[in-house]
């Protein structure tokens, strides 16, 4: 029966009528025959308030940093004294160690002012990357077609130096100018640029958890198989960034690191879901592997988790138009090589 059937008649009555009956909304129950049952409503200036959280109070002088700074320039100033110190004790014993000296304070100069430069440029290129990211989240959801052409013109200076993607660049440069709102102007430029990286990501990370599956199955000591899957990871999370246009240097690593790892914490952690185990199940591996062939299978599932993370992390734009890459199919081929190799 419908809702319209139980709706009652348009009448009139008198609040003072015997048979008007008050009562609140939370009382349950339904009224005696004759009676008219009335629910009042509250008045909104006696609804309670939503009170912001308090600010929280600033700390005082950053003595900390302070302290930490004041100690890096004194740390600073004593190698440079002693560096001083040194080519003139050369310079007194002999001319020609006192040149070398110099001429080694020089190139030793001169090679931390590049490491220095391209860590710089390495950590501004994880930041234009991220900010790509964000921006292009942002374009997503409010559809600006201003702001998804400025996108694409960045992608395609991050992408330039990239061959394999001359024709995507192209043809995403052909669209440029076209009518095209600013959600599908991104999902286009997804398309056309991600899908040839999306691809060589997947096999990167294929790649790397089948070598690390491999190692930590024949390994005979666990410190092995600890500093073989760090080696790994790391390897494959800096071919990651590289093949999206990143160039981390040491800093740059150490930026990646975290935030993949706090990515993972986010998204549900390194460990196996259950339906990977059940997958292992179904495909018999318990039955037919010993136990280091299925610690290696565990092990590399991990390594494609954190490859995934990495992708994620990496990555100048969201996943719109393109599905991600999904652990079940990456585990699938693991899998099979296993089975096939068993």
């Amino acid at each position: 029966m419908s809702d319209r059937s139980h709706q009652r008649r348009p009448a009139t009555f008198r609040l003072d009528d015997p048979g008007v009956v008050v009562t609140e909304a939370d009382e349950a129950g339904r009224p005696l025959r004759g009676t008219i049952q009335i629910t009042p409503e509250h008045d909104p200036s006696t609804l309670p308030v939503p009170v912001a959280p308090p600010a929280v109070a600033r700390r005082g002088f950053p003595w900390g940093t302070l302290f930490f700074a004041g100690l890096a320039g004194l740390v600073l100033l004593g190698l440079g004294l002693g560096i001083v110190r040194l080519i003139e004790d050369l310079f007194a014993r002999s001319e020609s160690l006192g040149i070398m000296g110099l001429a080694f304070a020089g190139v030793t100069a001169l090679a931390l002012a590049v490491v220095t430069g391209r860590e710089a440029f390495g950590l501004a290129r994880l930041a234009t990357i991220e900010k790509l990211h964000r921006r292009a989240s942002r374009v997503l959801a409010s559809d600006d077609r201003a702001e998804s052409r400025a996108i694409v013109q960045d992608l395609l200076r991050i992408a330039h130096q990239n061959p394999q993607l001359a024709r995507a660049r192209a043809a995403l440069a052909g669209h440029a100018n076209e009518i095209i709102d600013g959600a599908d102007m991104i999902r286009l430029a997804e398309r056309e640029l991600m899908a040839p990286l999306d691809v060589e990501a997947r096999r990167l990370v294929s790649v790397a958890a089948q070598r690390v599956s491999i190692v930590t199955a024949v390994s005979p000591r666990a410190m092995i198989d600890v500093l073989f899957v760090f080696v790994a990871s790391l390897r494959l999370i800096r071919q990651l960034a590289r093949l999206y246009g990143g160039r981390p240097g040491a800093l740059g690593m150490i930026r990646l690191l975290r935030h993949v790892i706090a990515h993972l914490a986010i998204t549900g952690g390194m460990a196996a879901s259950d339906s990977l185990v059940q997958q292992m199940l179904g495909h018999g591996i318990a039955a037919r592997l010993s136990q280091r062939l299925g610690e290696g299978v565990l092990n590399g599932l991990l390594t494609a988790r954190l490859g995934l993370a990495a992708i994620d992390v990496t990555r100048p734009l969201p996943f719109a138009a393109l599905p991600p890459p999904k652990l079940a199919d990456l585990a699938t081929d693991l899998l099979r090589k296993k089975e096939d190799g068993a």
